[in-house]
């Protein structure tokens, strides 16, 4: 992959991720806004809809900033493939910490807003719970990780069928440019790299589908059945995303790994990941877009007009993203502003998880490569 392939594909990265931040407002929860919980007729009024618009543009403004920032960079500075490549990524990571920082000022504005108007005082709060709720087929069955699992044991039987046919030096880094920087010598150890991270993967996919199913039942108290319908349809479809895409990723890889034994491009290599990487985004905010949380955009929701609501929990919810709450049981709940699954970082098995996770994605690499 040549320098301007790489510039489009860090573009490429970068635009859909700007695009998704801008538009979280409008996926979220109707009972909810700005990581703050709310009667759901008010989230349909005029100055909350202003509120929405004028997060999407700010957030829009300073995402284009980001974008132009490397283009201008180009015109006064002759910058290698590495040092854009690391500036686009220090790019990104400003933009989130800006969104973050915007989101703040609105989370503090809609806090001020509720309590200067009152909307939970004098009106019965309830929690609905569905006890058949586990019944239902919240997610499609983890049977089907046995085929990323059979792709994973194929690719291991194939490397050591061809271990002899494999260069004494094999690629282990490229830089942004696409250029080998980095040779590994050929070795039973370096080969298990790519085989035992499908093998991770494939785990983490089977895990993160059985948290879908497993995740903290939210109903709406003032549509608890279309609720309920909609936050079934939400696991199914990401449950069913998260299968088809687990299961192309591991392909990818096996892909990457035979391309040790066959002669395959890395231009080629660079394109696949390409267009592997483009279809998970652009499938993600598909998803998320028509699904929204919960199932929230699957269909309009009609309640009963205020006179119940949800109970107000945001005592748990620091800065209207971190949920703290000891007395609740639940490792696993959905976000309040996004998309997604959080943890509840009260309990200490919830941490354990999120850091074990996160250990071995670092430690597989180290230990193989």
């Amino acid at each position: 992959m040549n320098a301007v392939m790489m510039e489009l594909f860090l573009a490429a990265i970068m635009i859909p991720v700007i695009i998704f931040s801008m538009f979280i407002p409008y996926m979220t929860r109707r009972t909810e806004s700005f990581g703050v919980s709310i009667p759901e007729k008010i989230y349909y009024r005029d100055d909350l809809k202003r509120l929405r618009k004028k997060y999407a543009t700010i957030t829009g403004v300073i995402g284009l900033i980001a974008v132009s920032a490397v283009p201008l960079l180009h015109v006064f500075l002759d910058l290698s493939p590495d040092t854009s490549g690391v500036i686009w990524s220090i790019i990104l990571f400003i933009f989130l910490a800006g969104s973050f920082l915007v989101y703040l000022k609105f989370h503090f504005h809609m806090k001020t807003i509720k309590a200067e108007e009152g909307w939970f005082e004098q009106k019965p709060q309830r929690i609905v719970v569905d006890t058949k709720f586990r019944e239902e087929k919240l997610i499609y069955s983890n049977n089907w990780f046995i085929i990323p699992l059979l792709i994973t044991f194929l690719t291991l039987i194939i490397t050591f069928v061809f271990y002899e046919q494999i260069p004494e030096k094999i690629p282990m880094k490229y830089n942004f440019g696409g250029e080998v920087t980095r040779y590994g010598e050929k070795s039973f150890r370096t080969l298990l790299l790519m085989p035992v991270m499908q093998l991770y993967l494939t785990l983490l996919f089977l895990f993160v589908n059985m948290i879908i199913a497993k995740a903290k039942q939210q109903l709406n108290v003032e549509a608890p059945e279309q609720s309920r319908r909609q936050n079934i349809l939400f696991r199914r479809r990401w449950s069913a995303f998260t299968i088809i895409m687990g299961t192309a990723l591991i392909i990818l890889f096996s892909f990457i790994q035979f391309s040790f034994i066959f002669s395959i491009s890395p231009t080629v290599i660079g394109i696949v990941t390409l267009l592997f990487t483009l279809a998970v985004i652009a499938g993600t905010i598909i998803l998320a877009v028509t699904t929204g949380q919960g199932g929230s955009r699957i269909k309009t929701v009609t309640g009963e007009n205020g006179r119940i609501i949800n109970r107000d929990d945001d005592k748990y919810w620091k800065l209207g993203q971190f949920y703290f709450n000891r007395e609740d049981p639940a490792l696993f709940l959905e976000k309040r502003f996004g998309v997604g699954w959080t943890i509840n970082f009260a309990r200490p098995l919830a941490w354990l998880i999120f850091l074990a996770i996160i250990a071995l994605a670092f430690a597989i690499p180290f230990l193989l490569g």
